[in-house]
Parts: C-alpha cells; structure tokens; sequence
C-alpha cells in the first residue's frame, strides 16, 4: 500500500488517481472508474467526484493507495 499525502481537506477520486500516478491521463481514470475497476473502502465506486479523505483507501487492480492528510 503506498501512501499519498494530500494538504487538502478532499479530493476527488479522477483527481486523485492522477495525483497518485495511477493513471496516466485523466480520461484514463475517468474509463476506469465507469467500468467498475476502482474500489474505494472495499466497495466498487463509479462517481469520479467522489471525494476522498484521509483514511480512505483506493484500490486498482494489485495496487492500493491509502489517502493521508498533512
């Protein structure tokens, strides 16, 4: 799991996914959130708004991201 520190109070989740390196393209993140293939807490999330605090954990595939705040 590999934390990623964020200086705000949130961030959404097509954000996020960039920030984090996940994706490479905005519309990259924006695909993969519609089909179903990122779980946030466990659950499969397609609201690319979704808004991350820290705490929340994020989740592609083998990879996993914990969000984490200043």
């Amino acid at each position: 799991m590999e934390d990623i520190t964020i200086k705000t109070e949130f961030i959404k989740l097509d954000a996020f996914l960039k920030f984090a390196g996940a994706v490479g393209t905005g519309g990259e993140g924006k695909l993969l959130i519609s089909e179903g293939h990122v779980l946030v807490n466990d659950e499969v999330c397609t609201m690319r708004g979704k808004k991350l605090r820290p705490g929340d954990r994020v989740r592609i595939a083998d990879d996993e991201y914990l969000v984490s705040g200043n």
